[in-house]
């Protein structure tokens, strides 16, 4: 039986390093895979999967009105695939979460999705939400603190490197604007 997975993590802990090494492991025994990764994220090759280790693969992109049932099943008939593996999957939408379910049980293609659980005001992404309702399984990625300790956060930071309290829940960026931090440590940097 096919399985959606939530992969999830806080920045920098190799979520992408992680999505691509499963699309080479399943690549390697002659499977065919579909990477997906959200349109609204071009810090990187527009239409790629890329790590900031270096490592990248074409992948389809996804745009909130995109209808991944239609578009996975449509290439499934082409030729049989694999796996479906999502990156950015806190931008999916609910209904999207509930295709790639959709996907898992009726298809019978298993779902890797991997994404950040919140954002820099400690809030549930509506993709990640929903992933960490309906997920067969959810597994934990880690990163780390400055302090050692494991970041389960993602601090927003301005040009000076100081919190960033307000704005729009989502702002592209990399180490430029994001710092991962433990629990501890992001409640200090927001004054709580």
């Amino acid at each position: 039986m096919a399985k959606l997975y939530f992969y999830y993590a806080s920045m920098n802990a190799g979520k992408s390093t992680t999505l691509l090494q499963a699309d080479f492991n399943y690549r390697e025994r002659g499977m065919r895979t579909m990477l997906w990764t959200a349109a609204l994220d071009n810090r990187y090759d527009i239409g790629a999967v890329t790590s900031r280790i270096g490592l990248k693969a074409d992948a389809h992109q996804f745009q909130p009105e995109t209808n991944l049932w239609n578009e996975i099943i449509a290439h499934h008939d082409d030729a049989p695939i694999s796996c479906i593996l999502v990156d950015e999957a806190q931008f999916l939408s609910r209904k999207q979460v509930l295709q790639l379910a959709k996907i898992a049980d009726e298809g019978k293609i298993p779902v890797l999705c991997y994404g950040l659980r919140t954002d820099f005001q400690a809030e549930l992404f509506p993709g990640s939400a929903t992933l960490l309702g309906v997920a067969d399984a959810l597994v934990e990625l880690k990163a780390v603190c400055e302090c050692g300790r494991k970041s389960t956060m993602n601090l927003r930071v301005d040009g000076d490197g100081n919190a960033v309290k307000a704005g729009e829940q989502t702002e592209i960026g990399g180490n430029d604007r994001y710092v991962a931090l433990c629990r501890k440590h992001f409640m200090e940097k927001i004054g709580q």
